[in-house]
């Protein structure tokens, strides 16, 4: 049985750890061919490596996506080895990350380096990713799918207000990009994970820190990054193909509202 996206060329970035690296072994195993990037090379080789132990096929390219030409360029590489792209999963994000032992920072403490940094990487990274993509389904004739990485701080407040304006951008860009394309059949939606006790949160993973975090989620368990990876595949793929414009929470109930009781 074929899997979901079958023969289908993907690039994720961010896909050194975490999501990335889940979407990656996922993607592969429902049949796409893959291009893991990272601003880690090392990072991003590794999960390559990963996907070809499991009898798939990928290729690593170190990218750093608040860079333009670099992300034209991975979307060469892309090209060049594999003969097109179908899906672009801009999966890269970073966060401010606080001080052992300290809360986020508020937004007045964040300083001009903190927010460039994250607006160049959530933001900018996500738009150079996008118009790559586009240029090249269009030089493909059309069609194609973008999945954006944006968070559940998009849609509420939440994880900090810095973080939280550049994801709540990522859902704004998510819509108005897929009304804009609609017309060539290149569909845009992004996924919108709550709180994965990840490195890039920089939280704690001790079982009080993780049982926390739990806590906040009405079905009472954090995201798996791998649970925010089959977000991203359902989107990607046929199943998905009357769906743009959406951003999906995979988030444990977290933006349906007040819950009425506890868990349990």
């Amino acid at each position: 049985m074929d899997g979901l996206i079958q023969g289908k060329i993907a690039i994720i970035t961010g896909a050194g750890s975490g999501v990335g690296r889940a979407a990656a072994l996922l993607f592969a195993q429902h049949g796409a061919k893959i291009v893991a990037s990272d601003v880690d090379a090392a990072a991003a080789q590794a999960t390559a490596d990963a996907v070809r132990a499991e009898g798939g096929t990928a290729i690593a390219q170190a990218c750093n996506v608040a860079v333009a030409a670099e992300v034209d360029a991975l979307v060469a590489v892309a090209v060049e080895n594999f003969g097109r792209l179908d899906i672009m999963y801009n999966n890269a994000g970073i966060t401010i990350q606080p001080q052992p032992g300290q809360k986020l920072k508020r937004f007045i403490d964040a300083t001009d380096h903190d927010i460039d940094k994250l607006f160049g990487v959530n933001v900018f990274g996500v738009m150079n990713g996008c118009r790559a993509a586009i240029r090249q389904f269009e030089a493909q004739g059309g069609g194609g799918v973008i999945v954006n990485t944006a968070s559940v701080a998009g849609l509420i407040g939440y994880g900090g207000v810095v973080y939280g304006a550049t994801k709540g951008a990522i859902t704004t860009l998510t819509r108005a990009l897929a009304l804009e394309l609609a017309g060539q059949n290149i569909r845009v939606n992004s996924v919108c994970p709550a709180g994965m006790p990840t490195k890039f949160t920089a939280f704690s993973t001790s079982d009080m820190a993780v049982a926390s975090m739990a806590a906040a989620h009405p079905l009472g368990r954090a995201i798996e990054p791998a649970e925010c990876a089959a977000g991203a595949l359902f989107l990607a793929s046929s199943l998905a193909a009357n769906i743009t414009g959406v951003n999906l929470p995979v988030d444990g109930g977290l933006t349906a509202g007040i819950p009425l009781r506890k868990p349990g």
